[in-house]
């Protein structure tokens, strides 16, 4: 009896040491500024709604065409799929599993085993006859059901079913982030291809006046009033610049295939406003408190349920080095007689539990908890980074907005001014107060001026762009 008492402590002693507490350390507190930098001081929510902030129907219908067709949403929406499956699986986990079971099977039995001997010598019982003799060899029958229940006593499978209620959230967040990246990248492309288009105007614009000045130095070359030196410098100008017109052709075809490619179809016109300053500029957009910024990134969310799944597996890693209590109970009809196998007196039950705790196994166990540590860290230092860079981007297009507002105005008076002086000139050169390498300088300077300004006002756009993407996007239309 002593040498059962002391195997028995023993063993108890072996499996409850691996329940000590482990110890985890806490993680850093993250602490954010309570505003952004600047001169940005309205409270005003960034979360305007899809199709408030984006006021080109043509723009809005690629919008909703990508958001049905974009493979990357599709490949979003299976994901959340497969997190909605996982979801089930550590739900199920939770509670018994049942199995309907039915099952035949026949086994010789040795005639010096336990039993064989035991079989030969029931059948040579008076209390046994008929249809209860055992036969040899000897069948086994059942049809009922089996079950098996892990009691989730140390909450290992409730703390893995909040890890899978975190990361299915968190596979919504992640499409709502495709959703919103692809967006922008939409508006982006549609913005640059409207600015391109523009320049082609401009170009071919700057080209009718530059052959008129080409056709204007040939006569007065004629008149004696120019030479053949004045002539050719017209020509390159003019060669240069139709160059710059099949550049800019080729730009668009490249836009214009890549948003075709966002919007999941294959090379086609697209429906666009062709000039880029038919295009009003956006309004005026305010900061909102870091809070709010962070109830509106999807890559903030996402990342932040991240870091909750992986506190849940922490935990959910440190309960498997307690015991489990696993019961397998059974119900059914068994036999070695398949005629009496319904018989009523064939119907058994029974119910087995057990514990079992990790001996020999601990180290894989706690290697599996160290990297669980590991990985929670890991999801800590993710959020962390994507609030930082959210925060940058932010103060960056928010600046952004104000300086290339003024960039695109100090373009436009320098244009007009140049404008002006390609006038003066032509005038001057008529007049024979001015050389025609004036005319071709004032020509040049004009042009490269007013695509400087259409450069500066796709800027607009698209800094207005990166910012909805940067404050988590808009709400999506119904």
């Amino acid at each position: 009896m002593n040498i059962r008492i002391i195997i028995t402590v023993f063993f108890i002693s072996i499996v409850f040491s691996n329940c000590k507490t482990l110890k985890t350390s806490p993680l850093p507190e993250l602490k954010l500024p309570e505003a952004y930098e600047g001169k940005y001081d309205s409270l005003q929510v960034l979360r305007p709604d899809r199709s408030d902030f984006f006021r080109d129907t043509l723009l809005l219908s690629l919008i909703d065409s990508a958001l049905k067709n974009n493979p990357d949403m599709l490949i979003a929406t299976e994901r959340i799929e497969m997190a909605r499956a996982v979801l089930r699986q550590s739900r199920a986990a939770v509670l018994p599993s049942v199995d309907a079971v039915v099952s035949a099977g026949v086994e010789k039995f040795g005639d010096y085993t336990l039993d064989g001997v035991g079989n030969y010598d029931t059948n040579l019982s008076g209390n046994i006859h008929g249809d209860r003799r055992i036969p040899d060899p000897t069948p086994n029958f059942f049809l009922g059901l089996r079950s098996n229940w892990e009691l989730d006593l140390w909450k290992k499978l409730r703390h893995r079913k909040k890890a899978a209620v975190a990361r299915f959230l968190g596979s919504n967040k992640g499409r709502q982030l495709v959703s919103t990246m692809l967006t922008a990248q939409v508006a982006s492309a549609y913005y640059e291809l409207t600015a391109f288009d523009n320049k082609l105007k401009v170009i071919r614009k700057n080209i009718e006046l530059q052959e008129q000045a080409l056709e204007l130095s040939r006569v007065q070359k004629l008149g004696g009033r120019a030479t053949e030196l004045a002539v050719k410098q017209f020509e390159a100008q003019l060669y240069n610049t139709k160059s710059l017109e099949h550049t800019v052709i080729q730009q668009i075809a490249e836009t214009e295939n890549y948003l075709n490619f966002l919007l999941g179809r294959y090379p086609q016109e697209v429906k666009r406003y062709r000039l880029v300053s038919e295009l009003k500029l956006p309004e005026k957009l305010f900061k909102g408190l870091p809070s709010q910024m962070l109830l509106n990134r999807p890559d903030i969310q996402q990342a932040e349920l991240e870091l909750v799944a992986s506190e849940s597996e922490t935990r959910a890693s440190r309960a498997a080095f307690f015991p489990s209590l696993v019961l397998t109970p059974f119900m059914g009809y068994n036999s070695f007689r398949a005629e009496v196998l319904f018989n009523p007196s064939s119907l058994a039950w029974g119910v087995v539990g057990g514990v079992t705790g990790p001996l020999f196994n601990r180290r894989e166990i706690r290697s599996t908890y160290e990297r669980v540590l590991a990985e929670r860290k890991t999801a800590f230092y993710s959020y962390q980074k994507t609030v930082l860079d959210g925060f940058r981007e932010v103060s960056s297009f928010l600046s952004g907005m104000d300086n290339f507002r003024k960039v695109y105005d100090q373009r436009e008076r320098e244009f007009q001014t140049l404008k002006e002086a390609v006038g003066i000139s032509r005038d001057l050169y008529l007049a024979g107060r001015a050389s025609y390498l004036e005319i071709i300088t004032a020509q040049r300077n004009m042009l490269e001026a007013e695509l400087q300004m259409i450069e500066a006002r796709k800027s607009v756009f698209l800094t207005s762009v990166d910012l909805y993407r940067a404050v988590g996007g808009g709400l999506e239309r119904n």
